[in-house]
């Protein structure tokens, strides 16, 4: 029998990313069981100056929320940047911070999940589930209340 070689990816994957050029995503990171050591000043700081950094180089961050044991994000990435990278390299950024302030290892569940935007709607509807999830959680009584969210690039469209 004649064996056949597996591509790593389906060869549909690069219409749908060539559709959606540069490709938006939903990115979700979360702590190791779900320790709550994200929200505190110094890790928004922290976050902020990884976002202005990348935006210069066509990683950009539009609309987050970081939650005590999670981060929710809108990234925006050119072709040539791989979103492994740039998760792994602002788990890394953030590390520092988390070491300074004491905070044991390890500090980060394996990998993130992510969803490809493929729309405006969806995008709304994604930032509205987000942007309450303080509220949610019972740590803000309104939305605009929580101190650890903003946006760092305004995001228009999919």
């Amino acid at each position: 029998m004649k064996s056949r070689k597996i591509k790593k990816t389906p060869p549909r994957l690069n219409t749908v990313f060539q559709k959606y050029d540069p490709p938006l995503f939903f990115i979700t990171i979360n702590t190791w069981q779900h320790r709550a050591v994200l929200d505190n000043d110094d890790i928004l700081t922290a976050f902020l100056e990884y976002g202005q950094k990348n935006a210069k180089d066509g990683r950009v961050i539009g609309k987050f929320v970081i939650m005590p044991d999670h981060i929710h994000l809108f990234a925006r990435l050119s072709q040539e940047n791989r979103l492994s990278d740039f998760v792994r390299l602002m788990k890394q950024h953030l590390d520092k911070t988390l070491q300074r302030k004491g905070v044991e290892k390890p500090w980060w569940q394996p990998g993130f999940f992510d969803h490809l935007m493929r729309n405006s709607e969806s995008y709304r509807q994604k930032w509205e589930y987000v942007h309450n999830n303080p509220v949610r959680k019972n740590l803000a009584g309104k939305p605009e209340s929580w101190p650890y969210q903003g946006e760092i690039v305004r995001i228009d469209r999919v």
